[in-house]
C-alpha cells in the first residue's frame, strides 16, 4: 500500500504533469518543424543545388539483382537529417530564448524608491538606537 501512495504523490506532482505536456507539444512542434523543413527550406535549398534531392544520394558498392539486394551508402540521407536536427535545434533555441526573456520581463521589479524620513523620525531612531547601546 506504500508503493502505491507514493506513486500517485509522483505521478501526481506537478513535473511529471509539466513533462507529459511538453512531450505532447514537442510532437506537434516536431511535425511543424519537418512540414518546415521538407516542404519549404528543402525545395529551395533543391534549386540552388540544381534539382539534387539529398535523400537520393548515395555510393552504391553491389548493384541490385534478381538475387542480391543493392549495397549503398545513403549518405544523403544523413545529410538531410542533420539539416532537421539543425533547424528544430535553432527552432526550440529560439522558443527558449522567447521563454526566457517573457520570464525575465515578468520577473523583473520596479526598483523601490529609498524611504526618506524626516528629521523627527530621525532623532527618534537615534534615542532608540542609543538606548539600545546602553542596555549591553
Amino acid at each position: 500500500m506504500k508503493i502505491i501512495k507514493e506513486f500517485k504523490e509522483f505521478a501526481v506532482k506537478g513535473n511529471v504533469l509539466d513533462l507529459a505536456v511538453g512531450v505532447v507539444i514537442a510532437g506537434a512542434f516536431g511535425k511543424i518543424v519537418t512540414s518546415l523543413v521538407n516542404d519549404i527550406i528543402m525545395p529551395l535549398i533543391s534549386v540552388l543545388t540544381g534539382g539534387v534531392n539529398f535523400t537520393d544520394l548515395k555510393v552504391i558498392f553491389v548493384a541490385k539483382t534478381d538475387t542480391v539486394a543493392e549495397v549503398s551508402l545513403k549518405y544523403g540521407n544523413f545529410i538531410q537529417n542533420v539539416i532537421d536536427f539543425t533547424i528544430i535545434a535553432f527552432c526550440i533555441f529560439m522558443v527558449i530564448k522567447l521563454l526566457n526573456k517573457m520570464k525575465r520581463k515578468a520577473v523583473e521589479v520596479p526598483a523601490v524608491a529609498p524611504v526618506v524620513l524626516d528629521k523627527s523620525l530621525e532623532i527618534l531612531k537615534e534615542i532608540r538606537d542609543s538606548l539600545k547601546r546602553k542596555e549591553k
